[in-house]
């Protein structure tokens, strides 16, 4: 007998099209499933208060206090009738700190009842700041009943339990309200299929699925809840481990021609040039990647690495070491400018060992060709007659690299650089361009936790860089409040004078362009507090003229920003590069791979606009060379923001790793998998990457076992359920191209 059913009803035919609108529109819940599966963010004790003090600004937040007092003001008003308008102000309490609640209008009558002194209830609002207070204007509220002497008629069967639960809830639908909706549909519960095999439920000591789903909306003690959220957890690990296992398993069946080196070839050539000795850490990281090179299954590698740990030495030692066994390897870059700059550099390490089938070029040469969007005709027919040929064994380029009439002679290895910034089609249709799947190496220097990588990239293996490379310099960071202190920006364009006036070069950061039309950026982070928000972020074209007529008079100021002509934003580079320019203008165009050691300074405007991540990888641009780096976080936040302490933390620490933990841990996670923002279910609920990695690498091992025994889990039909339910369209596509 088929039990899904009833977990797949619509919500609409269970609680009616009203309730189910809001929840599929605000929650992104459309099933009986869907609803179970929107667990409590916390738990009330009944005799106990919510601490006031901890809330967050700006956030819909549900709080259960005591009603401390209330008052009725009246005041003149031309719109109220008969000219008197009404607010009520009620004071509620946890025991130590208040929060003012006000309602006004026709709002005030019913909550000036029912909100008396020594009233407990549950109240539902968005927290902002009126005359240095906290208040919660017009707050939703559910009176709880059930006390010692209340009329135990009154007692509402939802509340009959210890622990309140409160959901994550929005304006249009408050937590008690989903309460109750679950009360409704808890009795579908004992129809959930358990996806985890018996074994493994049994050996880890877990719960049933059903009595997990009835203890975390219904727990009588905290030990129900721990019980069910152990449970929990160990589902949403164990799912996507099994999805991204299956992926890994798919890969080792497919073929590839496997790429070792000749002993006397162009990679020893390369290395016997080098002027330097690589670390221990590229060292093991090339022989990881050249074990995989020599499989005949096609290589899935991660490359993780600090900015300026020595990637992309590594990235080329592997794509001389393919070209060596008579293949051809290609570098992804996501922008024109890192392209352009990559070749460069590439061309440069290997000299004349660059110039095969030119006079003068090394006996072991090969060609190295760069291909872009914005290249020429007759630049563009030549390029892609060298891929075609064979005739260029390593070949950089933008996404110009996926269309159709580009056609590589034998591609054996695929170097993605900065992986998020590529969508998922892009890098598929490139790999599909080999006769064979060709090798994959994706690199990126944006540190990833473990557990991230075990889940957003756990088809691939990973290898990690963090060690930096002899004679990089230290950086020093500071945050310099604006608003609070303006002699610190004054002096933070001197320190700017002072680097230029030591032989130096700038750059200087800003989130928008500021040509006519430009909206903010997407992805930037806008604040959510104090006056910063009232204006559009600092831009580029604004900012450069401040400083050039002002602050900086006199020095070469030049701008840089993704709307220029390639042309264009190639020759500024030049000119930074060669030292022509004293300071550099830009976006976050220069945020990945961008390569001038003497540049020394930094200063990032309206720094809270820009992610933890985004910020380290920003300030990895300065403090490359042998002359310490100075990165300036300028921000108009207050000293108490959450911004502000966004902005401490990064400059606290250099450590990429750390930072991306207290990155993720501010962003809450969200969907792991990143690309597929397709409903609530599909996200990680319990399940929190940074503290759950014990779970996490303990399901990926129970994983690969089930995989590896039963690839098609023909003996577990709910698993396969849960994968199905997991991996949507979507994310099917996501993991299958990954």
């Amino acid at each position: 007998m088929d039990l899904v059913p009833a977990l797949r009803e619509p919500l609409k035919k269970v609680l009616g099209p009203a309730t189910a609108k809001v929840m599929a529109e605000h929650l992104g819940l459309h099933t009986v499933g869907d609803l179970l599966h929107h667990y409590p963010r916390r738990y009330e004790e009944r005799g106990q208060l919510t601490h006031l003090a901890d809330l967050p600004m700006d956030e819909h937040v549900t709080v259960v206090a005591q009603v401390a007092d209330a008052r009725l003001h009246t005041f003149a008003s031309s719109k109220a009738p008969r000219g008197k308008g009404q607010r009520l102000e009620v004071t509620i309490t946890d025991g130590h700190g208040r929060l003012q609640l006000v309602f006004f209008g026709n709002g005030v009558h019913k909550p000036h009842k029912e909100l008396l002194p020594g009233t407990r209830a549950m109240f539902a609002g968005k927290v902002s700041v009126f005359n240095r207070r906290l208040q919660l204007a017009h707050p939703a509220y559910e009176l709880l009943r059930g006390g010692e002497d209340d009329d135990p008629a009154e007692s509402v069967e939802s509340w009959a339990g210890a622990l309140i639960p409160l959901y994550p809830a929005t304006a249009k639908l408050e937590s008690w309200k989903i309460g109750k909706a679950i009360q409704t549909v808890l009795p579908s519960a004992q129809e959930a299929l358990d996806p985890l095999p018996d074994s493994l439920r049994e050996g880890r000591a877990l719960v049933s699925l059903p009595e997990a789903l009835l203890k975390i909306h219904r727990p009588h003690t905290k030990a129900d809840v721990e019980d069910a959220r152990a449970r929990l957890k160990w589902d949403e690990a164990f799912v996507l481990q099994v999805a991204l296992a299956r992926r890994r398993h798919a890969e080792t069946q497919l073929p590839a021609v496997p790429r070792r080196p000749g002993p006397d070839g162009l990679l020893t050539a390369f290395d016997d040039r080098l002027p330097f000795t690589l670390t221990d850490g590229q060292q093991k990281v090339s022989r990881e990647i050249f074990d995989d090179l020599a499989t005949d299954h096609p290589m899935h590698r991660l490359l993780q690495g600090e900015v300026g740990s020595g990637k992309t030495m590594v990235a080329l030692r592997a794509m001389l070491a393919v070209v060596d066994a008579g293949g051809q390897a290609v570098m992804l870059a996501p922008t024109e400018v890192l392209a352009q700059q990559h070749h460069r550099s590439i061309v440069e390490m290997m000299g004349e060992l660059a110039e095969g089938g030119m006079l003068g070029g090394a006996e072991h040469a090969t060609k190295v060709v760069l291909l872009t969007g914005s290249m020429g005709a007759a630049a563009r027919r030549h390029a892609l007659l060298d891929l075609a040929t064979g005739e260029a064994g390593i070949v950089i380029g933008t996404h110009a690299l996926i269309e159709d009439k580009v056609q590589f002679h034998d591609l054996g290895l695929v170097v993605v650089d900065e992986q998020h910034r590529f969508g998922v089609e892009q890098r598929d249709a490139l790999r599909g361009k080999g006769k064979q799947p060709p090798h994959l190496l994706v690199m990126t220097a944006t540190p990833i936790p473990r557990t991230v990588a075990m889940t957003v990239f756990g088809d691939l293996e990973t290898s990690v860089l963090d060690q930096l490379p002899a004679g990089r310099s230290p950086i020093a960071s500071h945050v310099v409040p604006a608003a609070d202190k303006p002699h610190f920006l004054a002096r933070a364009w001197e320190r700017v004078r002072e680097e230029v006036s030591n032989g130096h070069q700038a750059y200087v950061v800003c989130p928008r362009i500021g040509d006519e039309g430009d909206a903010p950026k997407k992805g930037s982070e806008q604040p959510a507090e104090g006056d910063a928000e009232k204006r559009p972020p600092l831009a580029v074209l604004d900012v450069a003229e401040h400083l050039a007529k002002g602050p900086l008079q006199g020095l070469g100021v030049e701008v840089l920003h993704g709307r220029m002509q390639p042309d264009d934003k190639d020759a500024v580079m030049r000119r930074f590069t060669a030292g022509e320019t004293d300071v550099l203008v830009a976006t976050t165009v220069i945020e990945v791979g961008v390569n001038v050691p003497n540049a020394t300074a930094m200063v990032i405007m309206d720094a809270d606009r820009f992610g933890v991540s985004q910020l380290h990888q920003l300030r990895g641009r300065v403090g490359r060379g042998s002359a310490p780096g100075l990165c300036l976080l300028v921000t108009e936040m207050p000293e108490a923001s959450a911004a502000r302490q966004r902005l401490a933390a990064v400059a606290g620490t250099l450590d990429g790793f750390e930072l991306s933990r207290i990155d993720l841990e501010q962003r809450r996670e969200g969907d792991v998998l990143g690309q597929a923002q397709s409903g609530a279910r599909t996200s990680l609920r319990v399940l929190a990457v940074i503290e759950d990695e014990e779970i996490i690498a303990a399901a990926r091992e129970e994983a690969a076992a089930v995989v590896a025994a039963d690839p098609e889990l023909t003996g577990l039909p709910a698993l396969r359920t849960a994968l199905d339910a997991l991996l949507d369209e979507e994310r099917e596509q996501y993991l299958e191209k990954g």
